[in-house]
């Protein structure tokens, strides 16, 4: 009688190894690409609502997009770096199975994003006055306050929307954040023609539009929760005790995770004021815009990425599988490396035809094709640093991000592009070159402290996180990182250690 053919061990190995493989990269995908499309819809609300804005003349659209502007820098940037901070939390409570913890975390979240949009509003309510203050004309400051006043609303739905998108996104639950973003914006349409041609509203109707179109969102996300059932295994009643405690762990998350987001979103800001001190600065202003869109619109991918990656990481921590939460980073790594060759590629493509999509102005077309090919390079260091940001935010450890962004873009990348830009004779080049520095500064950071993070230590640090957190006292201050980690914050505070103590 024959024996059965046994599959040898090493091939039965390998075998394991490329299930795993495919496992991991097919709920890697199956967060992320839906997060590409939810991004791309949120992305062309803008553009809508920008054409609207052109609709009603040179005054509106020009205090339409300092009003935007300001809005993305005093609010926006703001509230979406502090909801980050219940991403970690939200996704190793899931893997751990403390559900009860993600709507816990999310309720305090929203408390959080509340009492700050408070904050905001007052600043808001000032815009004109910091406007002028700072050299706008008196005309358009007053048209910008006039659509900051009617957005005041979009801070309570920013405070509900970005929460209840992390509870759901921590979960893999994102195919509904697509159906209900694509909802939103089919309504986005009508809504700015209601307003504009026939309430006649103006400036204050786009502004009104976005807001419609947010807490359309809003309502509709969670609709879904509830009819679903997705809230039932993770639900728990909203208490002013339990929402009033264990804060100290979210602001020790929250926090570094907004600085990391602000560093990055003023950058482009403090672009744009350097951009009107070159030779040119009419056009180099104009070319910035044109390329920042473009930017941000490339973003979307390593971004979507990142989140998928970060929600897988903080899943196995939470679940103590430190191998699969390390093999969901190098996988996510591996595809961001795609990405940025592609985003390379692309800008390389389409540099001699991209402007002209935007504007006739043949100096803003000239600027724009010589620095498209920056951008893409740019790109090489930015999908994986932004994607490696994701597994900095799945361990719990945001701190490290920020320091890291804050080195290798203000220490590094501002000091590289001002002296191209204005010493050195490279005029708009300059800047972006001064970019491309602190992109690859933070890809070769960010790489270091992948390659020397300890799994098994992350996975007892997410262990500790949640036990304490089912207790209702969310821990101390959460700064135990493994030594590299120390080392890495130290050197980007600019500490000088031995180079012995890497050894």
């Amino acid at each position: 009688m024959s024996k059965p053919l046994l599959i040898p061990k090493p091939q039965q190995k390998q075998t394991l190894l490329s299930l795993s493989i495919i496992n991991e990269a097919k709920c890697i995908a199956d967060i992320s690409l839906p997060m590409i499309l939810t991004s791309l819809l949120l992305y062309s609300r803008s553009i809508i609502s920008t054409l609207f804005l052109a609709r009603l003349g040179p005054l509106p659209l020009a205090a339409g997009s300092l009003a935007m502007a300001f809005a993305n820098i005093t609010a926006y940037s703001l509230l979406s770096g502090l909801a980050m901070g219940m991403e970690p939390i939200c996704a190793q409570a899931f893997g751990a199975k403390k559900y009860k913890l993600l709507a816990l975390t999310m309720h305090r979240t929203v408390l959080l994003l509340l009492v700050t949009s408070i904050l905001i509003s007052f600043l808001w309510l000032n815009m004109r006055t910091i406007l002028v203050f700072f050299g706008q004309e008196q005309e358009i400051a007053n048209e910008a306050q006039v659509f900051i006043y009617y957005s005041l609303p979009d801070l309570v739905a920013q405070s509900l929307l970005h929460p209840l998108r992390i509870y759901l996104r921590t979960q893999s639950i994102t195919l509904p954040l697509t159906c209900c973003s694509a909802f939103s914006i089919l309504l986005h349409v009508p809504i700015n023609y209601l307003f504009l041609q026939v309430l006649h509203l103006g400036i204050r109707g786009i502004a009104l539009a976005s807001v419609w179109t947010n807490f359309n969102l809003v309502i509709s996300l969670i609709i879904y929760t509830v009819v679903s059932g997705y809230h039932r295994t993770t639900w728990t009643r909203v208490t002013l005790s339990k929402c009033f405690s264990g804060w100290k762990k979210l602001l020790s998350l929250s926090i570094p995770s907004c600085v990391s987001v602000c560093l990055e979103w003023w950058w482009y800001e403090i672009m744009i004021l350097l951009c009107g001190l070159l030779m040119d600065p009419h056009a180099s202003v104009a070319s910035m815009g044109v390329l920042i869109q473009t930017t941000a619109l490339i973003y979307i991918f390593p971004s979507s990425l990142s989140f998928g990656v970060s929600t897988r990481v903080g899943t196995e921590l939470g679940a103590e599988n430190p191998n699969r939460a390390k093999l969901a980073a190098i996988l996510g790594l591996c595809f961001s490396f795609v990405l940025g060759f592609s985003a390379l590629i692309f800008a390389a493509s389409v540099r001699n035809v991209w402007a002209s999509m935007f504007t006739e102005d043949e100096k803003i077309i000239a600027l724009t094709t010589m620095v498209l090919p920056i951008i893409g390079l740019c790109e090489i260091g930015n999908c994986p640093q932004t994607t490696v940001c994701g597994v900095l935010r799945g361990t719990a450890r945001p701190k490290l991000g920020a320091n890291i962004n804050l080195a290798c873009f203000y220490v590094v990348g501002m000091p590289v592009a001002v002296w191209l830009g204005f010493f050195q004779g490279f005029d708009f080049k300059g800047l972006w070159l001064g970019m491309l520095a602190a992109q690859g500064s933070c890809m070769v950071t960010m790489l270091f402290v992948l390659v020397r993070t300890n799994w098994d230590g992350q996975a007892q640090r997410a262990k500790d996180l949640m036990t304490s957190s089912e207790e209702l006292d969310l821990g101390d201050d959460g700064d135990d990182h493994d030594d590299e980690d120390q080392y890495v914050e130290k050197w980007c505070l600019g500490i000088c250690y031995d180079t012995k103590e890497l050894v």
